[in-house]
């Protein structure tokens, strides 16, 4: 049984220019925030789950910093965005845009796509200062097509510090996705500055898709997003996912979008528990249990492939999927995630789970 369920009042029309929706004659432009609590986007129990795409918009150029290794050492391995003078990924050969990158969904054969939500978001303030007014669009080229426009449909999470300005906004893309299926998605114009500074250039988006597919276990599926920053000031904040039916020994996994977390500086932990049993400390090769805001785009420990560039440092940009199975051993009605830091912090704008569903 699907249970799709929207933010009511937190949003407005988004734009696709590629598909002709028709929009009123005044629609208002999504309003800023330097917070947005975390609520849920979509839900459902369904058979099926959920997979995403994504990848940076910004690398390193050139060393700043006394000690630190080469660009093509950083972005694989050890580096942190701050050492470095960062410049656009830009792979599309296109003149019209400043900055692009790839990266390739899967939805199994056989699946219909019941959600699909795009999310972007930046670094405005680094050795060059962008209008937060662009900060609610950007382009896609779905396979084998060409860009179109797309626009915030929600209140976009904007903060401002003495070092940074950054910034996440997000679009339903349902009818692009269900449309265009698998293969290599191409985003563009993602609205970050370039640059050098103590604090760092960041930037990225990530496609988070549910579907449908009845050959897959019944599961519940869930995607929440929001805006909030970890700071020296604020050590941890928490999600709590209720009202399911997650039977013993269940599988399951959760994906997190992140910004600014810098790799090797440690201090900085996620953790779940189901119905306030002991709590799991999340990790896996790619994201130590100290640091799993280290900068990458992994599934389950593993670089994720399929994209163009496919570094495996990406500079502050985090688009992560972790096991939970750990959590789930005894089942539960409702799951816990807790993030944490006890150094600069980041920035932490969406959260999609899939766990088993008692049937």
């Amino acid at each position: 049984m699907r249970m799709p369920m929207g933010l009511a009042g937190r949003g407005v029309l988004c734009a696709l220019t590629s598909l002709a929706l028709a929009l009123p004659s005044a629609v208002a432009a999504p309003q800023q925030s330097p917070r947005v609590p975390f609520g849920q986007r979509y839900g459902a129990v369904q058979h099926g789950g959920i997979v995403r795409a994504a990848n940076s918009s910004i690398t390193c150029r050139s060393v700043v910093g006394k000690g630190a290794s080469s660009c093509e050492a950083a972005r694989r391995g050890a580096g942190v965005n701050g050492a470095y003078e960062m410049s656009y990924v830009d792979v599309d050969n296109d003149p019209n845009t400043y900055n692009s990158s790839r990266a390739r969904l899967r939805v199994p054969s056989g699946s219909r796509v019941s959600y699909a939500r795009l999310y972007w978001g930046g670094n405005l303030r680094v050795g060059e200062q962008k209008p937060p007014e662009d900060n609610g669009r950007v382009l896609i080229a779905e396979p084998g097509g060409d860009y179109k426009e797309v626009l915030a449909d929600s209140l976009i999470g904007h903060r401002t510090t003495r070092h940074t300005d950054g910034f996440q906004a997000s679009a339903d893309v349902t009818g692009l996705v269900r449309h265009s299926g698998s293969g290599y998605y191409t985003v563009a114009q993602v609205n970050v500055a370039m640059g050098k500074s103590k604090a760092g250039a960041w930037g990225g988006w990530t496609l988070v898709v549910a579907y449908e597919n009845q050959r897959e276990p019944l599961r519940h599926l869930a995607i929440w997003d929001g805006f909030e920053s970890l700071t020296t000031g604020r050590k941890s904040f928490s999600i709590d996912l209720g009202g399911m039916s997650i039977p013993p020994k269940a599988s399951g996994s959760v994906g997190v979008v992140a910004y600014n977390g810098d790799r090797g500086t440690g201090n900085d932990v996620l953790t779940v528990n189901a119905d306030g049993r002991k709590a799991v400390r999340l990790r896996d090769a790619a994201n130590p249990v100290n640091d799993v805001m280290n900068s990458t785009i992994a599934d389950h420990g593993r670089n994720a492939t399929g994209r163009q560039p496919a570094y495996e440092n990406t500079l502050g940009y985090d688009s992560d999927v972790f096991d939970i199975k750990p959590a789930l051993k005894a089942g539960g009605s409702r799951l816990h995630f807790r993030f944490g830091t006890r150094d600069e912090g980041y920035q932490t704008g969406a959260l999609f789970v899939q766990a088993d569903a008692r049937h």
